[in-house]
């Protein structure tokens, strides 16, 4: 009966989905709504897979310092791996949810020095937090509720001074004395000089317009001068002036007028006592807050001062009997039976109809998190067609932490740091680190980029398996769907069956040798010679085919053409334009696409080795026709024939300048003397 009771201040589990894991939450309201139903106002607590990456590691690296700090005793992978699924993050956002949805009790505890990590994991439905996540601004904060205990925080209290040892230091420096208490003076004598200086105080409001108009009776002035300010000012007056009551009496009264002392509760207006009171409502004493949004011109020690005394008012009483009054109104608890439906999750045979609850899987299955064959029951878990099952423990592992008992592939699972790895799987940035092309100055951009890299180790019976299942896996069509998921633990249990029968006849795998990445490049390296740097300025010739083909389309303008480019040792022919005249470096024909050619980048580069054109290389391009050019694209593997082009002509077997060239337009040639 207690358990299933839930009071205002528990932490709780919510159920807002039924294969995601429980929502943790405060409760803080319990309201009933107009159809009977009962809605609980609470307090979102998030999980690591809640927040983003970044900040993962920033959680990372604040437990890191709090296990140097508090000294934690080391603990092995698997239990680091489940401590990560017990720590949570406060919030300040609020929901309301319907209170049936409540699944269970749990603990949160504000995680403290003197706590050992290792005990949460001991007690079940324990969590714990340190840090605040702010769900608009997706930033983790220190909580302000810790405990500041030690040596940074605590003062140092010098050594008690002996019998007659006498004090060297200054006590001016250190302290200033306020009042004596062994002063010449009787009670009744300082009494008098109070009220005195309350009817100064009282005086002085009078002659204040501003102060008339906040306390326009006599009754409201004569109480903002009985505050502890007027008082304090006496006081203060008394000890300036060596308890003389006459020089005391004419420094409360100087030339000028009456001295006028008036604290924060004058200083404010009605307008700011308003927004305060609404961003007490909103905020609570969190007064850091309440400056920034609500009072961003009043200081924090003006807040302080005000809160204190605005709780000796009226309003104060006022507005506490009325909150009394509605909390008395609110259920205090509820509650809520065991949830007993069956989840849709449930595989309820292993031979039922596919489909059904997550039924329909392969025998031999194991589960995703204990690896374990045997079980009461299974629940389907991850996509359906991963066909990926959990045991009934692990399940619920899953549903109140948020997390599997082992760590995942994904999750850096058997992942040796110091284990040196070959060059084959080093990532696209660090492999075009080592690529010759690579200048010293790109090197940093390139180990600079964040990209996700795909590493594919496979093992002897990873590739046992690719055979023996083929069948199963369709190598074929899931090369054509890269994309799309495969159970390899089905395949690694249906071959596990497969394999005794298979051993007979054994399969014989050779092991490819490849060649390191070091001598590819430098192969590549020796067949594509870096091209020299062009100076920039240079004039560019215009081919007059290109430019002749485009007019004569006059439909549209074709794609644009490599520029021409002479042979060295032959004379260049100049280029003619439309109406005889030789085309300047600066002008560009109307009908000539501009195109812009694009700066190559080495860090968008598909493979670590980029490929750089020579002379050559771009000579035999031109060679080839455009249908061999996209064979030669679409079969890259297969070696190209090529015709070579014939050697040049001597210059004097080139045709006369004055040869007619064909028209290229139907406009009349302009000749200019």
């Amino acid at each position: 009966m207690a358990a299933n009771m839930y009071r205002v201040g528990d932490y709780v589990y919510f159920e807002n989905s039924s294969s995601n894991p429980y929502l943790i939450r405060r409760i803080e309201e319990l309201n009933k709504t107009a159809n009977g139903n009962v809605e609980a106002k609470v307090v979102c607590l998030f999980r690591r897979r809640d927040i983003s990456s970044s900040l993962n590691s920033l959680a990372d690296s604040n437990a890191r310092e709090f296990e140097e700090e508090s000294k934690q005793p080391t603990v092995a992978e698997p239990q680091r791996h489940q401590l990560k699924h017990r720590e949570l993050f406060l919030s300040r956002q609020f929901e309301s949810l319907p209170a049936t949805h409540i699944r269970g009790k749990c603990s949160v505890t504000l995680l403290n020095e003197t706590d050992i990590l290792s005990q949460y994991l001991e007690k079940e439905d324990c969590f714990f937090y340190s840090l605040v996540f702010d769900p608009v601004q997706k930033t983790l904060l220190a909580d302000q509720g810790e405990i500041r205990v030690g040596s940074k925080y605590q003062a140092e209290i010098p050594d008690q001074l002996a019998e007659g040892e006498s004090d060297n230091r200054n006590q001016q420096k250190m302290e200033m004395k306020v009042w004596d208490p062994e002063n010449p003076l009787t009670d009744r004598q300082i009494d008098q000089f109070l009220v005195v200086a309350r009817a100064v105080g009282t005086f002085a409001r009078a002659l204040d317009c501003s102060s008339s108009i906040r306390q326009p009776s006599l009754h409201m002035s004569a109480a903002a001068a009985s505050r502890d300010i007027t008082l304090f000012h006496a006081m203060d007056t008394l000890q300036r002036n060596g308890y003389d009551l006459a020089r005391a009496m004419s420094t409360l009264v100087p030339q000028g007028g009456p001295v006028l002392c008036r604290d924060e509760m004058e200083e404010w207006s009605a307008s700011e006592a308003m927004l305060f009171e609404e961003a007490l409502e909103k905020y609570g004493k969190d007064f850091n807050d309440i400056r920034q949004d609500f009072l961003p011109w009043k200081s924090l020690a003006s807040i302080v001062q005000f809160y204190y005394m605005w709780k000796t008012t009226d309003r104060y009483i006022q507005q506490k009997r009325l909150k009394a009054a509605e909390a008395d109104s609110k259920l205090k608890q509820v509650y809520i039976p065991t949830y007993t439906k069956p989840n849709p999750n449930q595989i309820i045979s292993v031979g039922a109809k596919p489909g059904l609850n997550g039924a329909g899987f392969q025998k031999g299955l194991t589960c995703e998190s204990c690896h374990t064959t045997v079980s009461a029951q299974w629940y389907a878990w991850g996509p359906p067609n991963m066909q990926c099952r959990l045991c009934a423990s692990c399940w619920i592992y899953w549903k109140k932490y948020g997390g599997l008992k082992t760590p995942t592939q994904l999750e850096g699972a058997t992942r040796n740091i110091g284990e040196a790895h070959p060059r084959t799987h080093l990532s696209r940035p660090e492999a075009q680190s080592l690529s010759p092309y690579t200048t010293s100055a790109n090197r940093a951009k390139l180990l600079a980029k964040n990209r996700q890299t795909f590493l594919l180790q496979t093992t002897k019976l990873t590739r046992i398996a690719r055979r023996m299942c083929r069948d199963i896996l369709q190598p074929r069509r899931a090369a054509r769907r890269p994309y799309a998921p495969i159970n390899s633990n089905s395949i690694k249990a249906e071959c596990s069956i497969r394999l005794p029968k298979a051993s007979k006849t054994p399969l014989k795998i050779t092991p490819l040798v490849r060649p390191p990445l070091a001598a590819i490049v430098k192969e590549l390296a020796a067949q594509a010679p870096l091209k020299p740097k062009t100076p920039r300025g240079t004039k560019t010739p215009i081919n007059r085919n290109q430019l002749s083909q485009s007019r004569v389309s006059g439909l549209g303008v074709l794609p644009a053409k490599r520029a021409f480019e002479p042979v060295s040792g032959v004379g260049v022919v100049p280029p003619f334009s439309a109406n005889g005249r030789s085309f300047s470096s600066g002008v560009r024909s109307s009908n000539q696409p501009n195109v812009k050619r694009q700066k190559l980048n080495l860090a968008d580069a598909p493979n670590p080795v980029v490929f750089v054109a020579t002379k050559d290389t771009r000579c035999l391009r031109k060679s080839l026709s455009h249908m061999e050019m996209r064979r030669a694209a679409r079969r890259p593997h297969q070696p190209l024939k090529l015709k070579l082009p014939l050697p040049p002509r001597p210059s004097g077997l080139l045709p006369s300048l004055t040869t007619p060239h064909p028209a290229s337009t139907s406009e009349p040639i302009v000749l200019e003397d």
